[in-house]
């Protein structure tokens, strides 16, 4: 019998992660300032428009147990934050350009520092649960990975990326199924930031 029960469908875990989201704008920005790479790069993975998001905390396998607890601990966390300003922010690649594993767009904040302070607070609201971050939170786009690392040339990510901006009102639980040949995303649930804080938007 609990064979069974393990096997059915609400039984299993879900993969999600908390991000906020791009505007249509930002991310046409992004996409253009690589498309020579893509071009010279086509078996690279890069990440289709509607999938670019920016993660502030993987979650991973979510049991049903914590399906109502970890939207909970968001909401709460985002009620005690402040909206942020984002902007797009010059290319950059993880390791570095001669070894490039991933292939990214920076965003800088207003006020600075906004981003890794989000970040922070979604760990800890879920530190109960889910092991906490231990590298320092590193704000980016991503927009390919490769294996094996791409050689880029010392010019490949000096490209003008215009400067849009946007504000971030809230964060997103998304839902992560796995296939071929990206990932497919879904919005599970939205969390309005400054409810408890006092934003007017609130």
């Amino acid at each position: 019998m609990a064979r069974d029960r393990a096997s059915r469908p609400e039984a299993k875990a879900t993969r999600l992660f908390v991000a906020f989201e791009v505007p249509d704008e930002a991310r046409r920005a992004a996409l253009d300032a690589v498309g020579g790479l893509r071009e010279r790069f086509p078996r690279a993975r890069w990440v289709p428009a509607e999938n670019l998001h920016v993660t502030l905390k993987f979650l991973g396998a979510v049991w049903p147990r914590l399906t109502a607890w970890v939207p909970e601990r968001l909401e709460a966390a985002a009620a005690d934050l402040q909206p942020f300003a984002v902007v797009l922010d010059g290319l950059g690649a993880f390791r570095s350009a001669r070894s490039a594993r991933v292939i990214w767009v920076g965003l800088a904040d207003d006020p600075p520092g906004a981003m890794a302070a989000t970040a922070a607070s979604i760990d800890a609201a879920v530190a109960a649960e889910f092991r906490p971050e231990t590298r320092p939170f590193s704000a980016h786009l991503t927009l390919a990975r490769s294996e094996p690392p791409l050689a880029l040339g010392p010019d490949d990510l000096e490209v003008d990326v215009p400067p849009v901006a946007w504000t971030v009102p809230d964060l997103v639980l998304v839902r992560s199924r796995l296939q071929r040949p990206a990932p497919r995303y879904e919005v599970v649930d939205r969390f309005r930031l400054g409810l408890r804080a006092g934003h007017p938007d609130g």
